[in-house]
């Protein structure tokens, strides 16, 4: 029998989720701004439009189903990233019809929880808002994703090649 001490858990980080608002474009392009966050991405962050256009449909996503994907800041009130869901932006690949759930942070936020404890929030917003179930689509390749979607209780349900050729898994997570 062993003796090792038990570790405790280290408690989850404090987050707050809010709406993205017209600067957050700016701050999510700043933040997203390095080649190893966008590795999965196309490997570099989007023009500063697309992040503009992003947040402005999160603000209609929030308006007409509750959820979208929120801006995560931490305790001081830093942008993060973010974390949240939206209905499966793509027609021609993938879980068509599906609600997503995703998540993506800073380097400086990695490791710390601040993903998990998120999406953990996510998926009680999204529960209290009436929906089923969620995916979490995840390139073959990103660990730290798949890490979260299984923390989550997601399970790997199937995979697809997206547009660019490469493999993306999908975990589904009844609610």
């Amino acid at each position: 029998m062993s003796t090792a001490p038990v570790t405790p858990h280290a408690p989850a980080p404090a987050v707050r989720l809010r709406v993205p608002t017209d600067e957050d474009a700016l701050t999510w392009h700043r933040v997203f701004d390095d080649p190893q966050v966008m590795e999965f991405f196309g490997g570099r962050s989007a023009e500063l439009s697309a992040y503009e256009e992003l947040t402005a449909r999160q603000r209609r996503h929030d308006a007409e189903l509750g959820y979208c994907l929120w801006t995560v800041t931490d305790e001081d009130d830093t942008v993060l990233g973010f974390t949240g869901a939206q209905p499966w932006p793509h027609t021609h690949y993938g879980p068509v019809g599906a609600t997503e759930i995703g998540w993506r942070l800073g380097r400086p936020a990695w490791g710390r929880g601040y993903a998990t404890t998120a999406a953990r929030t996510t998926l009680e917003r999204l529960r209290a808002a009436g929906v089923g179930e969620v995916v979490a689509m995840v390139h073959s390749r990103n660990a730290r994703s798949m890490a979260v979607a299984e923390r989550l209780g997601m399970r790997h349900a199937e995979s697809y090649a997206t547009p660019r050729g490469q493999e993306a898994y999908c975990f589904r997570l009844e609610l």
